[in-house]
């Protein structure tokens, strides 16, 4: 199965919508162990997003992921807008003139995005960071599509991987960013930014389920 430019641009409204859905939660998160204002922000960004999407529809693949960095980079505050910003930018240069991707293409689409956020946030596994939930979804989906599975079923293994890494940022000491500032006490906390991978893997999930493979 080829995911299509309109498929991309419904994961983007789908991304959108369960940050909108969320967003209490989320900022709920975050003020445990950061400064309660991950979802305020992820959703200011993402509702931006949203209204550009009649103009993404214009663009290309790449085009279109490179704009909603740009907007989430100039929207988003905190560190969120920056590493949002920068995983959509680096997989636009990914798929550079792609108006569909096949399952190489987009496992590089993601592979590019999770590179672009360990090199600027400087984060490792077990940090307690979106790089927790990214990483495993990352290796769950190229592994999937090595064993010869549909487009949809990778992305169901990757969206499993990053709920696990999700849920694995609960017990561990925040090594990075601003939970690292208070050691013991960031620990029995879920991470925010893990959570709201886990919330872009299920919503590009739940778009190519729409379709069958």
């Amino acid at each position: 199965m080829m995911v299509t430019k309109e498929q991309i641009l419904q994961w983007l409204e789908q991304f959108a919508d369960a940050i909108a859905q969320n967003k209490e939660y989320l900022t709920q998160l975050d003020a445990a162990i950061g400064d309660a204002d991950h979802g305020i922000n992820m959703d200011r960004g993402f509702q931006k997003v949203v209204n550009q999407l009649p103009k993404l529809a214009e663009q290309d693949i790449s085009s279109a992921l490179k704009t909603v960095s740009m907007t989430l980079i100039s929207s988003v505050g905190g560190a969120s807008g920056p590493l949002y910003g920068t995983f959509f930018l680096r997989a636009s240069t990914a798929v550079a003139g792609k108006q569909e991707l096949s399952n190489e293409d987009l496992a590089s689409l993601l592979q590019a995005g999770l590179d672009g956020v360990l090199q600027r946030g400087k984060a490792q596994m077990g940090d307690k960071t979106m790089i927790d939930a990214l990483s495993p979804a990352v290796t769950a989906f190229t592994q999937a599509i090595g064993q010869g599975k549909t487009t949809s079923e990778a992305i169901q293994q990757a969206t499993a991987a990053a709920e696990q890494g999700m849920q694995a940022t609960i017990p561990m000491l925040a090594k990075k960013g601003r939970a690292s500032y208070l050691g013991d006490r960031s620990i029995d906390h879920q991470d925010p930014g893990a959570t709201s991978v886990y919330l872009m893997l299920k919503s590009l999930s739940e778009v190519i389920g729409m379709t069958s493979d």
